[in-house]
């Protein structure tokens, strides 16, 4: 059976991995500062960061609307057709897509199409979608896939290392509390989500390299990560990701370790030289 995934924009799969594999993408629209962008091919960070690091007020996000999600479906032209949001805590991008999937099924009884909720975001969603991937390459029929998957999700863990919370707070992703405390103390904090999608504390450091090797310690001490694949997406900063890879390579027993760089919409929350993993 033929398949597409399609996915938001804040699932960071590389330009390859976009290129080669059965992905179609439904882009976010990021305004800030009178610019309407739309997180598509066209998406320019440098731009962004500029505009982040010059405006006193926080970018604002638009998901993608079910028409948009309806057009995905239509161009996908498959049997099966597997979509991957961000947490439905984080965005109205799941909302969407579960709107779309009603329409769509009225109109096409037969259909298979499935949405999954990530309960988390960037690299979460990447580890997402290539789950989807690995599983329907295998032969598994859809009701099979969806299973897998579902479960893959229950006990996916996401943990991210930001240069600083103000953006998650001005956009109420996060409570006022927790950005306060790093900058009233400039202290890092190690954050995850929780199985639900939401945003929790994990642990604090004085410093983004002492957080991000809290990150990797956590990794080590959870007994669930060993034979997975570590995905990571960093939001202009290559070297810290390299830097959590080569610890995670020395304490950790991941099968592989992926990167990507940030589109868009991560790049809205992590800002410059966040760091996001999931597995």
């Amino acid at each position: 059976m033929s398949y597409k995934i399609i996915v938001d924009s804040c699932c960071d799969l590389t330009a390859s991995q976009l290129l080669q594999g059965p992905f179609l993408r439904v882009p976010l629209t990021i305004s800030l500062a009178g610019e309407d962008i739309v997180d598509d091919e066209t998406f320019d960070q440098t731009h962004l960061l500029l505009l982040m690091a010059e405006s006193p007020e926080a970018p604002k996000t638009a998901c993608p609307s079910p028409a948009a999600y309806l057009d995905a479906f239509t161009h996908a032209g498959c049997d099966d057709i597997y979509v991957v949001t961000l947490s439905a805590h984080l965005s109205g991008s799941h909302n969407a897509a579960v709107q779309a999937r009603a329409i769509w099924l009225e109109e096409h009884p037969d259909a298979h199409v499935y949405v999954f909720n990530s309960c988390s975001a960037a690299a979460g969603e990447v580890a997402v979608a290539l789950k989807i991937a690995q599983e329907a390459d295998s032969g598994a029929d859809f009701a099979a896939v969806v299973a897998a998957v579902d479960a893959y999700i229950a006990w996916m863990t996401t943990l991210f290392v930001l240069e600083n919370l103000d953006h998650l707070r001005k956009n109420g992703r996060l409570t006022g509390l927790a950005s306060m405390i790093t900058e009233t103390f400039r202290i890092k904090l190690l954050m995850g989500a929780t199985p639900e999608g939401e945003i929790k504390k994990v642990g604090q450091a004085l410093s983004v390299k002492q957080a991000l090797s809290r990150m990797v310690a956590h990794m080590a001490k959870d007994p669930g990560h060993i034979g997975k694949i570590l995905y990571l997406a960093h939001c202009n900063n290559p070297e810290r990701a390299f830097y959590v890879r080569e610890l995670a390579l020395k304490t950790c027993k991941f099968k592989d370790i992926l990167i990507s760089d940030a589109r868009g919409v991560t790049t809205v929350y992590a800002n410059n030289g966040g760091v996001v993993a999931a597995y």
